[in-house]
């Protein structure tokens, strides 16, 4: 069987994962993942106990007991290329044996659910509601490092989406995956909406805004908003999902992507007071879970 070696799997000296530092002991089989590493402790205060508390850089940890069950609340920071930290490392707490560097012959499957917030791309999707995707879109390029992307992506939705959009070819080639199928009855009730996100690469230029660079197309949320694939839209920017969708389903995990809209982009309205509807959502998502 396969050693990984030291450099490709970082461990600690005191046993923990590289930039997560937590150990597989650590980790509840439910992932609520947030941005905002305070965002952590607006999860856990809810738990009935917390037992860990972690903290590197962004990646702030904290898992406990709620209802009986064992959940870690996790921040992951702002981008697809803190995700593909996050989920690489978690899937290693559960599926590498750290003393031998050899997958374990079981395989543990993760939940993951990320709550986050959002802007609309759809003038009938108000601030302070939130929106399930359904279906994420990769504007970061990041799955198409790894050779197990086309198994697991929907080709014809980005073959469909490329031509509509007459894609710039200088752009990362995008990705479609779709959500859990599993978390997504779960978890969605009425009240919420459905649709396909876009995880952007930044928060500029990539997401249509424009303050003193002009980016290269003046019309890009406009075109999305147009766009419609199997009945669904194009609810909603953000900029993980896409990446948290694609390694999941190609480690093995079950993910979700709940997000608060704190910004309507085509009308040009933002939340008085997001963090309230955030803590609903929380709240609603640990009822469910």
């Amino acid at each position: 069987m396969r050693r990984i070696e030291d450099s490709e799997l970082i461990i600690n000296p005191d046993g923990s994962v590289f930039h997560l530092h937590l150990h597989p002991e650590e980790l509840g089989d439910t992932v609520i993942l947030v941005g905002d590493p305070d965002r952590v402790e607006g999860v856990s205060k809810y738990f009935d106990q917390i037992e860990t508390r972690v903290q590197n850089r962004e990646f702030i940890t904290h898992t406990g007991m709620l209802n009986g069950k064992r959940i870690s609340a996790l921040s992951t920071g702002i981008g697809t290329d803190n995700i593909d930290i996050v989920v690489t490392e978690l899937d290693a707490l559960c599926n590498i044996d750290f003393n031998t560097r050899q997958i374990k012959e079981t395989h543990r499957s993760l939940n993951l659910i990320r709550i986050g917030t959002s802007g609309s791309l759809q003038a009938d999707i108000p601030v302070d509601t939130p929106v399930v995707s359904r279906m994420s879109i990769g504007f970061d390029g990041l799955l198409n490092f790894y050779s197990g992307r086309d198994s697991i992506c929907d080709i014809e939705a980005e073959e469909l989406f490329t031509s509509q959009m007459d894609w710039n070819r200088k752009l990362a080639a995008p990705y479609f995956v779709d959500c859990s199928a599993k978390l997504f009855q779960q978890i969605v009730r009425e009240g919420m909406h459905e649709g396909i996100n876009i995880s952007a690469p930044g928060f500029y230029g990539p997401q249509g805004r424009v303050l003193r660079l002009p980016i290269i197309d003046a019309n890009i949320n406009e075109k999305l908003s147009r766009f419609t694939y199997k009945g669904l839209r194009i609810s909603n920017y953000e900029m993980e999902s896409s990446a948290i969708y694609g390694l999941s389903k190609l480690l093995g995990h079950d993910a979700l992507t709940i997000c608060s809209i704190i910004a309507n982009r085509m009308r040009k309205e933002y939340s008085k007071d997001y963090k309230k509807s955030v803590d609903i959502l929380i709240q609603k998502i640990l009822e469910r879970i």
